[in-house]
């Protein structure tokens, strides 16, 4: 028996990737149902670095404006000694450049970058349902049936997916017996979120970083807040009130005059390090925290998560339009292995911060992480230079052909894949397909490549095309004498011609009979 889906997708957990998938469904008019167990949204900063790879996912999402007007760049480290205080940068700070705009990772608040997608999600339409939490569910061939208990009862809700954002805990994934396997890593630590007097804001703080009594307070941007962290014993109780917070940093900082005066959130928890052994079973996804756990060092959980989202968003969309299902089993195949190295990454940051080395550069900006081996790109053997299949897709400067300048990003920007070509000014421009943007760079065409960037950056032979996902990643660099080849990868993912339909001809002179006005536009095939 077929069941009518009540929405297209229910999504599980309204942190940074339910809220990621959900912008980016709703912006693809994708029917989703956004919901979570909580009364309300999370108030914590747990996740406060936003790396500079997700700032591009932003930047595509409209949001990355308000996501950095929120925060601000990490601060110096003030280690306080015997000898005095000592400033260190723990961050490599670079300029932007053409091709990499986002250099410096941002320090904001969880619950502000998740209170900024939220707004951008109902300036799309739509809003997170709380109090809605997930007490089972059951699939089938052609869709999910969940269970839901709302503040008005239980509802059934059917769906052609759901997808278990609803972090490391996930009801979803326990649900589903996927295995979390990985390890403890023997550190127990505090978390907290408080209002202080007695240290200034223009600094990271830590004491005590040489021994087991090590403590430090970071200025949360955007707030008057601090963070508060510090490992703790695994067989000792701690008083997260302000009172118990305040004792607990005089005794380990030997300070009298720093006094925490309120506690917003507070949170003492086991630092972890797992990966879900399927991310996918049939018609249910696993995204985010969900699917992979991480130690805080080195910013990478909530970055990674959101990224996730980003993958799977438009693959969704593209299958419940008529793409091949097989398309969402790159899903996996791709956000696994990057979750794995970022697993690894983040132990190899907490073990040298066990070491006082608390330097952070290129590898968690997460710029470098791509898809060579994916399904999805087309590998070009004879590419010994520029970007390959698999690739981030750089930004660069250019003009259009009416004299204003724009950029890469801004012709990327949406849900569309794009396709450039390059000095192909002789050589016909491919048909036109529904959601595929069609741009000439060099004579001729609509773009130009008036500071050379976008040769830099690609690396790119007069007569070539790269064709870059929804997603920002390239998809294929072809020549020209190829195009008949991203024809086919296109149809595969798809992108599809677009069906003009066929006049009417009434035999008579007058050549066809006009469509009536309430006749519908043709449907893409």
């Amino acid at each position: 028996m077929t069941h009518t889906p009540d929405t297209d997708v229910i999504i599980c957990g309204t942190g940074a990737a339910g809220l990621t998938l959900a912008i980016d469904l709703a912006r693809r008019n994708v029917g989703f149902l956004l919901i979570d167990k909580a009364a309300h949204p999370f108030i914590g900063s747990r996740g406060k670095g936003i790396q500079p790879r997700s700032q591009e996912v932003f930047e595509d999402l409209g949001v990355i404006d308000r996501i950095v007007a929120s925060g601000g760049e990490y601060p110096v480290q003030r280690f306080h000694t015997a000898k005095g205080p000592v400033d260190k940068a723990v961050i490599e700070m670079s300029d932007p450049t053409p091709d990499e705009p986002y250099r410096i990772p941002l320090l904001v608040p969880q619950f502000l970058t998740e209170r900024r997608l939220r707004e951008r999600l109902t300036e799309l339409g739509h809003a997170p349902h709380y109090s809605h939490e997930l007490v089972g569910f059951d699939q089938d061939a052609d869709g999910v049936t969940a269970r839901l208990a709302t503040p008005d009862g239980e509802r059934t809700v059917r769906a052609s997916y759901l997808i278990g954002a609803d972090g490391g805990s996930s009801f979803v994934r326990k649900a589903l017996g996927i295995d979390f396997p990985g390890k403890t890593l023997g550190v127990r630590a505090i978390v907290a979120d408080v209002l202080v007097d007695g240290v200034s804001s223009d600094a990271w703080h830590r004491w005590g970083e040489d021994t087991a009594a090590q403590v430090s307070m970071c200025p949360l941007y955007g707030t008057d807040m601090f963070q508060l962290q510090a490992p703790i014993p695994f067989d000792v109780d701690i008083d997260l009130s302000a009172e118990g917070l305040t004792s607990f940093l005089r005794e380990r900082t030997g300070r009298t005059d720093v006094v925490i005066r309120s506690v917003s959130w507070a949170s003492a928890f086991e630092m972890n390090a797992r990966l879900a052994d399927t991310y996918r079973r049939e018609r249910v996804f696993l995204t985010g925290d969900a699917a992979h756990c991480h130690p805080p060092t080195g910013g990478q959980g909530l970055n990674t998560s959101l990224q996730d989202a980003y993958n799977l968003g438009w693959k969704l969309a593209a299958v419940l339009d008529g793409a091949p299902e097989s398309l969402l089993s790159t899903y996996e195949k791709e956000r696994r292995p990057i979750a794995e190295a970022v697993l690894g990454l983040s132990e190899r940051l907490l073990e040298a911060a066990k070491n006082r080395d608390t330097h952070r550069g290129r590898e968690v900006s997460q710029l470098d992480l791509g898809y060579l081996d994916s399904p999805l790109s087309m590998t070009s053997p004879d590419r010994a230079h520029g970007v390959r299949a698999g690739d981030r897709a750089p930004d660069a400067p250019v003009t259009g052909a009416g004299g204003l300048p724009t950029r890469l990003f801004t012709l990327f920007q949406g849900p569309h894949w794009t396709l450039l070509g390059h000095d192909v000014d002789d050589a016909p421009a491919p048909a036109p397909r529904t959601g595929l943007h069609i741009h000439v760079i060099g004579g001729g065409g609509d773009i130009l490549d008036t500071g050379g960037h976008v040769h830099s950056a690609y690396g790119l032979s007069s007569g070539q095309w790269v064709l870059v996902r929804p997603d920002g990643y390239v998809a294929a660099v072809v020549g020209t004498a190829d195009l008949d080849s991203l024809a086919t990868y296109l149809d595969a993912v798809g992108i599809r011609p677009v069906q003009v339909a066929q006049p009417h001809h009434t035999g008579t002179s007058a050549g066809m009979t006009a469509p009536s006005p309430s006749a519908a536009p043709p449907h893409p095939a």
